[in-house]
C-alpha cells in the first residue's frame, strides 16, 4: 500500500534526476570538444589581438613623448620622460634634467624603452610570457605613479564593486592585466615567433 501510494513521486523524482543528468552530460560533451578544439589556441591568440588593438599604439604614443631630439632621441628622453616618470622630482627642480641622479636617468631609459619593446614582443609573440610579466610590472609602477606622483584624482583612481566601470586605474586597467595574465599562463599560442622557435610548442610521442 505504501510502495503503491509513493511510486509516482518516485518515479517523478527519478525521471527529474535522469533529464538533469542528460543536460549535464550533453553540457559537458559540448564544452569539451570546444575547449579541446579552440582553447589551446584561440585564448592566447585573442589574447594578444586584444593587446595589439587596444593597447599597441597606447605604448607606442606614450613612449614617443619620451623620446629626445634628433636621431640618438632613444638615448636621451625629453623633459615629457622625466616629468612623466619622476613627476615630484621634476617639479622640484624645475625640470632641470641636469639634476638627475644617474639611477634616475637609467629608470627614465628604461621606461622608454620598455614601452617600445614589451609591446611589440607580445604583438608578434616573442619571449610572450617574460615581456607579459615585464607588463604587468609596468602597468603597476604606471599605476603607483598615477596617483602617487600625479596625485590622479578619485574619479581617475576609481574603486571596485561599484556601479562605475569607466575609471582608468581601477577598472581599465583591471582587464589589461587580465589580459596580460592570460599571456603569461597561457603563452603566445601557434601563430607566434615562440611555436616557430620553439617555445611551448606541444610535446609529442
Amino acid at each position: 500500500m505504501s510502495d503503491a501510494s509513493t511510486s509516482p513521486t518516485s518515479s517523478r523524482s527519478h525521471a527529474a534526476r535522469s533529464a538533469f543528468t542528460a543536460i549535464v552530460s550533453l553540457h559537458n560533451a559540448i564544452f569539451s570538444r570546444i575547449d579541446a578544439a579552440l582553447s589551446s589556441w584561440a585564448i592566447p591568440t585573442l589574447a594578444r589581438f586584444t593587446f595589439a588593438a587596444v593597447l599597441l599604439m597606447y605604448f607606442w604614443a606614450s613612449a614617443m613623448t619620451k623620446l629626445g631630439d634628433g636621431i640618438f632621441g632613444l638615448f636621451s628622453p625629453s623633459v615629457g620622460a622625466y616629468a612623466q616618470i619622476f613627476p615630484q622630482k621634476a617639479e622640484a627642480v624645475l625640470y632641470d634634467t641636469s639634476q638627475f641622479s644617474i639611477f634616475e636617468k637609467l629608470v627614465i631609459l628604461a621606461g622608454t624603452w620598455a614601452e617600445f619593446i614589451l609591446p611589440f614582443l607580445l604583438v608578434i609573440g616573442l619571449f610572450t610570457r617574460l615581456a607579459a610579466l615585464g607588463m604587468i610590472g609596468f602597468v603597476a609602477v604606471q599605476s603607483l605613479t598615477d596617483i602617487h606622483g600625479h596625485h590622479a584624482d578619485a574619479a581617475t583612481i576609481g574603486t571596485w564593486f561599484d556601479r562605475a566601470s569607466d575609471s582608468l586605474i581601477m577598472d581599465q586597467r583591471a582587464f589589461w592585466m587580465f589580459v596580460l595574465l592570460v599571456l603569461v599562463l597561457r603563452g603566445a599560442g601557434p601563430i607566434s615567433v615562440d611555436r616557430f622557435i620553439g617555445i611551448d610548442r606541444p610535446k609529442t610521442g
